[in-house]
């Protein structure tokens, strides 16, 4: 047994109405990388914080190095040789990746000697980054780069990674793994947390599970199945999608040379997209992060406006329409930024369940929102779809990532929609929640519903999905059956290289 860098014991740390750590205990050592599992809201967040300074425990102690280590905010946790890749990343698109990193550091020596630190570390950990580049020109992955990068400068002893392939592509988790390996090699302790958990059996040394805020048990990854530890998360029996045959119908949203200029300096443009989305089918579309999955999801729900004649819903054109005309003719959203796009943070769940029930459920009279009909639908989401919260007064900024994912999606699919839109349905959410939502979609596809799945999951897609297609730079491929579809045919798909004539695609 290696001597431990980390040690946690009986750390404890409770919320009103919920006790999100109980009693913690476990150890990292040097050199190790170790998995942090759990469900949604069993408590990884909180427990991370509170070793990056971010939260105070009410009781437990934790060591560093053998010694004492309380760490009152992230600059002392930095000192101390610890750091942290957020799961969402704090970069300034306007500024560029030295710059970005410069506002990292406590004492930033000059800009030319930022770059060429930059450089050398790239180089080092084959995370390759220039750090001349706008930080807003970049694609997801690299922005991940600049994120660790900015750690791997205060050459941690402790590497805290939240969820950090969920915007990455194949080739991009790859180039991440190696370099996390080979800094494992020279001594960094990593703690892992991912609900991707082949990935965590490829990678991880060891896991520890909590459930509930309390550690239920520990494995080995790599003599444990994903299925094993996904039911060690739940506690019960993992539930696998299953995906009927079904009569498609036919065409009931389509779009005829959909184009678009990009909403902003950073944003990207449509170009001439036609395709038909159908009566019972789960159109699936992939894509790498920033090739116009947001700007898509905007035409469509009508948070931008395009040509009128470009959008036709059961044959009206929408194109000028905003969002509550479309949801009032059964086109509902979901976007992938659950929290400030889907949700508003300071918002009750009732509140944010009348922001797009409203019109749907007929919550609205003469402009007076029924709140005891907005209550009750968000207590219907919050019981069908297993949100964890105390209950519907709670803010939405007080859940967890992956169950305000389970709010945001439950409260479209409940308004019982004709046409679903969803970004990232799964993102951040864990292996049980993933099933019950991808199940869901395909129910809604099993009543007759179009449902159009956004995503940058590949295997999502291809489990779901009836038939595929590919964002590019703005343009759409020519959806195919995704049955009998291989992994080379769909990176082709990704890259534009194949099959990006984009053509109307018949009912």
């Amino acid at each position: 047994m290696k001597t431990p860098l980390l040690q946690l014991n009986g750390l404890t740390k409770a919320y009103p109405g919920v006790v999100a750590n109980s009693d913690v205990s476990f150890q990292i050592a040097s050199g190790e990388i170790h998995a942090l599992l759990g469900e949604n809201g069993a408590g990884k967040s909180t427990l991370v914080k509170t070793i990056y300074g971010l939260v105070k425990p009410d009781s437990g102690t934790m060591t560093l190095e053998g010694r004492n280590f309380t760490p009152p905010d992230p600059r002392a946790a930095r000192e101390a040789g610890v750091a942290m890749v957020f799961q969402h990343f704090s970069l300034f698109d306007a500024l560029n990746v030295a710059e970005n990193i410069a506002l990292g550091m406590e004492n930033p020596p000059k800009q030319r000697e930022v770059a060429q630190r930059v450089r050398d570390v790239s180089d080092k950990y084959g995370l390759p980054l220039d750090p001349d580049r706008v930080v807003g020109d970049l694609s997801a992955g690299e922005r991940q780069r600049v994120e660790i990068i900015r750690c791997l400068l205060q050459d941690p002893k402790l590497l805290i990674m939240d969820e950090p392939t969920s915007v990455l592509t194949p080739q991009e988790v790859t180039i991440l793994f190696e370099t996390l390996r080979k800094l494992a090699a020279e001594g960094t302790a990593i703690l892992y947390i991912s609900h991707k958990l082949e990935e965590i059996r490829q990678l991880c040394d060891a896991a520890t599970v909590l459930r509930l805020g309390a550690v239920v048990g520990t494995c080995d990854p790599r003599e444990t199945s994903a299925r094993e530890m996904a039911e060690l998360m739940v506690g019960t029996k993992l539930h696998v999608p299953t995906k009927a045959e079904r009569a498609r119908g036919g065409a009931v949203l389509s779009l005829k040379g959909l184009s678009a200029k990009a909403p902003h300096q950073f944003g990207t443009a449509l170009k001439d997209i036609n395709c038909d989305f159908r009566n019972g089918e789960v159109l699936g579309i992939g894509g790498v992060a920033g090739n116009g999955q947001d700007e898509l999801v905007a035409a469509l729900s009508g948070e931008m406006r395009v040509g009128n004649k470009m959008i036709t819903l059961k044959g009206e054109p929408i194109g000028k329409l905003g969002p509550n005309a479309r949801r009032a003719r059964g086109l509902c959203a979901a976007p992938e930024e659950r929290n400030g796009h889907a949700a508003a943070p300071d918002m009750t769940l009732t509140e944010n369940a009348a922001l797009t029930g409203a019109v749907r459920k007929r919550m609205a009279k003469r402009g007076f929102v029924n709140w005891g009909k907005a209550k009750s639908f968000a207590e219907e989401i919050i019981e069908r779809f297993d949100v964890r919260t105390p209950g519907p007064a709670n803010a939405a900024r007080s859940l967890s990532g992956g169950n305000l994912q389970k709010f945001v999606i439950g409260r479209e699919i409940l308004q019982a929609p004709d046409v679903l839109i969803v970004n990232q349905p799964t993102w951040g959410v864990d292996a049980s929640a993933a099933a019950a939502i991808r199940q869901a979609l395909l129910d809604l596809a099993d009543k007759g519903v179009a449902v159009v799945v956004i995503s940058q999951d590949l295997d999502e897609l291809m489990e779901i999905a009836d038939r595929f297609a590919a964002l590019n730079e703005g343009r759409l491929s020519k959806p195919r059956d995704a049955k009998g579809l291989t992994v080379e045919e769909i990176g082709l798909m990704l890259g534009g290289a194949h099959d990006m004539e984009v053509a109307h695609v018949a009912s």
